[in-house]
């Protein structure tokens, strides 16, 4: 009898339609007047440097996952770069030990966002009430991707429509509606330009918004499943950041419109704070209650399918570590008739639930960047170098120009944002301190690492194999 596989069945409307719903998620809606609050008139600048930097990622993403379709992504890419005997077995390990923390904080900052966006429909005034909320989520999604990789597919694509159509409702709202003057450059000028972008505000505005982009290479994830992935993969990506990226810009300028910025620091700064619901105010002011409900409930939409999306893809990623006998080897299970790595998806997602109950979504949001930038986003960077080094490029389906300006810049901007990660107040019971993201990331690795080492152990493997280390 033969095993089950996973079957090639995406292709590049249903792979495009994934990532962008990924993408888009609650972040634009929640981050938005965070970054007025940052940038003030400067607020659309943002945005372009958070798209910037997923198009640079973007083009190693593209050339990794054209050359590697296959499932897991960024575990398959480490392995590959790093040596698969070697330090590619420590470095693969390391992102699937953070991906058992690292997405099931996506998964509850999305599932926070929810819960926050929904305050506006139904007031949540208890403690609890908001944590509930956020905690249904998480379970109403385990159990609508219980199910086969076609289904989905076309689910995902509904919700794709859903997404596109709020978000041109809001766009055409502000365009057909504008009061107020929105620049896109400062008012000093291009001369004025380098000391914005290296401000301390364009350093936290821009965790902001690039957390909002996040999701463009989901498709990697998904990489077994996806038909002629050497051209659907580098077009899915590309397709979602300039679609997302257009999307972003537009409803931010047509909310700024509307609602000034000065408006939304005064709420920041008062009781009361309205900017957490400014996609529901910016529709009252508009059109009146009764839509601004409607468009509450949009938002909710969008949020639900991004999470889908999000679950769907970090599923497959202890799934390909364990098949690849790297990890546990309870994850590698596929369902018997349904096909799915169904012990991965029921894991995350109940890690996601009790982070839900757990973390406020600020907190998450610094976390989960925090916790990718160096393994994953660096660490895969620089493994394309090594990959291209080692095995040449003659045979690369897809190839960034100009390498390896895009690698350098890419790494370079991902320092930078790592370093600009502020550190959040804690009280514990009177205890108060400030929690360093970037300390607890580091601390995550180290743990990793022990564990690393014990299971190598365990399995006479790199480094304490006793023959010689093979090639990769």
């Amino acid at each position: 009898m033969s095993q089950p596989s996973l079957q090639r069945r995406l292709g590049l409307v249903q792979a495009t339609a994934l990532n962008m719903i990924d993408m888009v998620g609650i972040g634009p809606f929640v981050t938005l007047p965070l970054v007025m609050g940052f940038m003030g008139p400067n607020f659309l600048l943002a945005w372009l440097v958070g798209a910037a930097l997923a198009a640079i990622d973007g083009l190693i993403w593209s050339e990794l996952g054209a050359a590697y379709p296959e499932a897991g992504g960024s575990y398959r890419f480490l392995k590959l770069a790093y040596g698969e005997q070697s330090w590619g077995r420590y470095m693969s390990f390391l992102y699937v030990w953070q991906t058992l923390i690292q997405s099931p904080l996506v998964l509850a900052s999305g599932a926070i966002g929810f819960a926050q966006y929904f305050g506006y429909l139904v007031p949540l005034t208890e403690w609890w009430q908001p944590k509930l909320v956020a905690g249904t989520v998480v379970l109403l999604l385990i159990v609508l991707l219980y199910r086969r990789i076609e289904d989905i597919g076309k689910l995902g694509v509904a919700l794709w429509v859903g997404v596109l159509g709020l978000m041109g409702w809001l766009i055409v709202g502000g365009v057909t509606h504008p009061h107020h003057p929105v620049a896109l450059f400062p008012a000093g000028g291009m001369g004025a330009l380098p000391g914005l972008l290296l401000s301390a505000a364009m350093g936290q505005s821009a965790v902001k918004a690039i957390y909002s982009y996040l999701g463009y290479y989901n498709v990697c994830h998904l990489g077994a499943e996806i038909v002629n992935p050497q051209r659907v993969i580098p077009r899915s990506i590309f397709l979602s950041i300039l679609g997302i990226a257009a999307l972003y810009l537009l409803l931010n300028w047509s909310v700024g419109t509307v609602i000034p910025w000065q408006e939304v620091q005064a709420w920041q700064a008062g009781a009361g704070d309205k900017s957490q619901f400014i996609v529901s105010v910016f529709v009252e002011r508009l059109y009146g209650p009764a839509a601004a409900t409607a468009a509450t409930g949009l938002v909710l939409l969008v949020a639900f399918a991004s999470l889908f999306a999000v679950l769907l893809g970090y599923s497959r990623i202890p799934y390909a570590a364990a098949a690849d006998g790297e990890f546990l080897p309870v994850f590698g299970k596929l369902h018997p008739t349904k096909q799915f790595p169904y012990v991965s998806l029921l894991l995350l997602g109940g890690v996601g639930f009790v982070f839900s109950l757990l973390f406020r979504l600020g907190e998450v949001i610094s976390a989960i960047l925090a916790m990718r930038i160096l393994v994953q986003f660096v660490g895969q960077a620089v493994g394309l170098v090594l990959l291209r080094r080692r095995r040449g490029t003659a045979s690369l389906p897809f190839k960034m120009p100009l390498f390896p300006l895009p690698v350098i810049v890419a790494i370079a901007v991902w320092l930078a944002v790592f370093w600009s990660i502020a550190p959040v107040e804690v009280n514990w019971g009177g205890l108060h301190f400030k929690l360093y993201f970037q300390l607890a990331a580091l601390g995550m690795m180290a743990l990793g690492t022990v564990a690393f080492l014990l299971w190598s152990r365990r399995l006479g493997r790199w480094p304490f194999a006793t023959g010689r280390v093979g090639s990769a």
